[in-house]
């Protein structure tokens, strides 16, 4: 149960904290916004305190804005000065973090106030941690803190050298849940997750270095992903194993001169038969439903009702429904089995054509009426199918047939086993076959030949986000008449998170057009991507673009922040990321001259200080 108590102030909870001697503390908070306000807020009170180490924060300081200059103007300056305490996560510029971890490993700071989200990343202990919330806020909403993540926070505490002991405080929140803080506490980390997925440029990679599929596949086989794959695999080929030694020793004790194939194909026939015989309709009722079930199409006159005169001209069909149009213009729904007669001819379902549908049952409606069949006309198929298995079986069994059928359960046995075995591969395989369909249709791929074309070769090294709507931009000659802002502006819509809102800047006309003839390409290829069942990219993002132009059209950052008014931290991200896929296509030199000179110029305006 969540104890709904009210968060104690930042500069009491500091106040309690030094009283019991266990400062410096780093105090996790769900958001970033309660994190600048808390640093602000504890600094605040302790400005007139007494504090010996002012004058070394400020030299410190001094001396790192020597060799960045951008963090001189942070409004959190005189905060960690005065006050010796920080924020930090993942919205301030990296300088900024650096500089409060150098701090508070020197021993300068007395408390961080940081997001959990960051906890693996940052590079600094302290005497305690201080924990405010079970949960944590990401991009979907809130969630609960996982054991892994609440123990890279608590491992925090304790200083090497300094402390025997390190302590972790579970503090008052409005959202704190000391009960599931100490369940996360003993609970065992969480279990690895693999990040290899089958990717466009993985799968080419791998082709192109061992040269076919089945090596991609044994190799994905052994991937940390598919752990739990290879002992399932070798526990069901095991079996196999067993089962096919059983029914040599059997064959062999009774001097039965006999292949294992032979036993295999009639467990294979006597099964084909059952799935016959199970799936035959055994009653006049099973046998029209299925004729309905084939007859009954969008495009069909069919008659409903006890009298059969009531007409309706099908537009749609589910599973065990039909939905059309009356004679009258009203929609009708109605179950399958409400049918009576079904009508050979199909008709458009454009509104305007209706009426003429009908005019012809009228008119010709006994001639054109399907024949329903009778039950021993439906059964009469699978009988003569069944017939002929049993033929098959009989001449395959001959006169060894009482020893082939008492080997029957363990070929069933081989027989569930492979299909297992296949199945599970078939699961690791499958997102690759996928991937190869949608580059063998771009060209990046000869599926046939399981090889790696040249222009593959070029794109297996395209280190960027979504790599195959940059490559097909490229090859399409999209980044050939850009100049450095526009190519900036672009690489950035794609390179950036689909949600992230980096402001309100007006686009350039040119820009404008640009992104809607890339978005053009994006359809294209995820149309492609959706028939091959691989999940399409996100869509791309216009904020973003139009503050990498404001950016590579020479802005300056603290204008840059004020227009966009988006955290500093998310800023150099985008632009560190934008800046160094725009170096990826610069590589392309010997296959895209101009994209890549195009690309090279915009990435040195793009990495100028902050950004680097």
């Amino acid at each position: 149960m969540k104890l709904r108590m009210p968060e104690m102030p930042p500069g009491t909870l500091l106040a309690a904290l030094g009283s019991y001697n266990l400062l410096p503390a780093i105090i996790f908070l769900p958001t970033r916004r309660r994190c600048d306000e808390s640093a602000s807020e504890a600094a605040l009170s302790r400005r007139t305190a007494p504090d010996e180490r002012r004058a070394s924060r400020r030299e410190f300081m001094l001396s790192f804005v020597e060799q960045h200059p951008e963090i001189r103007k942070h409004r959190h300056w005189d905060a960690i000065i005065s006050g010796g305490i920080a924020a930090h996560h993942a919205g301030h510029m990296p300088a900024w973090k650096l500089v409060i971890e150098k701090m508070m490993s020197a021993g300068l700071l007395d408390a961080i106030f940081a997001t959990a989200t960051v906890a693996a990343g940052v590079d600094f202990p302290a005497r305690t941690v201080v924990v405010t919330c079970a949960d944590r806020r990401s991009a979907t909403g809130w969630q609960s803190l996982t054991a892994s993540e609440l123990q890279q926070m608590t491992g925090r505490a304790g200083r090497r050298g300094k402390d025997r002991v390190g302590f972790v405080i579970a503090a008052p929140g409005p959202h704190q849940n000391p009960q599931r803080i100490a369940e996360l506490l003993s609970a065992p980390p969480d279990d690895l997750e693999s990040q290899f997925r089958a990717t466009y440029t993985s799968l080419l990679n791998l082709l192109d270095a061992f040269g076919s599929f089945a090596q991609v596949r044994a190799i994905a086989e052994k991937s940390f992903a598919h752990r739990n794959l290879l002992p399932q695999i070798r526990q069901l080929e095991t079996m196999r194993d067993e089962n096919e030694k059983r029914i040599r020793a059997t064959l062999e004790l009774a001097s039965v001169p006999m292949p294992l194939a032979t036993v295999r194909g009639l467990e294979r026939l006597a099964a084909a038969r059952s799935r016959l015989l199970e799936s035959a309709p055994q009653t006049r009722r099973e046998a029209r439903l299925r004729w309905l079930h084939k007859v009954v199409q969008p495009g069909r006159v069919v008659a409903t009702g006890r009298s059969g005169k009531r007409l309706v001209l099908v537009t749609a069909r589910g599973r065990d429904g039909v939905t059309g149009v009356r004679e009258d213009g009203r929609t009708a729904s109605f179950s399958l089995e409400r049918v009576g007669r079904v009508f050979a001819p199909i008709f458009s379902t454009r509104p305007d054509k209706i009426e003429e549908a009908f005019d012809e049952i009228h008119q010709r409606g006994a001639q054109l009426a399907l024949p329903e069949p009778r039950l021993r006309d439906t059964r009469g198929e699978e009988e003569s199918s069944i017939r002929l298995i049993n033929d098959l079986i009989d001449s395959l069994a001959g006169s060894q047939g009482e020893i082939l059928w008492s080997l029957q359960a363990d070929a069933a046995a081989i027989e569930q086993a492979e299909r297992q075995i296949d199945r599970l591969r078939a699961d690791v395989w499958e997102p690759f076959e996928r991937c190869a369909r949608v580059l063998d249709h771009f060209g990046y791929l000869d599926f046939k030949l399981e090889e790696v074309t040249d222009r593959g070769r070029w794109l297996a090294n395209l280190r960027v986000d979504r790599p195959l709507l940059v490559g097909e931009a490229l090859q399409r000659g999209l980044f050939g008449a850009l100049n450095p802002i526009r190519a900036a502006a672009l690489i950035a819509a794609i390179a950036a998170d689909e949600d992230r809102d980096y402001g309100e800047l007006e686009l350039d006309d040119s820009i404008v057009s640009l992104l809607a003839q890339f978005e053009e390409i994006s359809f294209d290829v995820s149309t492609v991507e959706w028939k091959q069942g691989v999940e399409a990219a996100p869509e791309i993002n216009f904020s973003a673009a139009a503050a990498a132009a404001k950016w590579a059209g020479e802005a300056d950052w603290t204008e840059l922040v004020h227009e966009t008014r988006a955290e500093e931290g998310d800023l150099v991200r985008l632009l560190s990321r934008t800046g160094e896929a725009l170096l990826q296509v610069a590589g392309l030199r010997e296959t895209h001259v101009a994209a890549a000179t195009t690309a090279h110029a915009a990435a040195a305006i793009v990495l100028r200080e902050p950004v680097r």
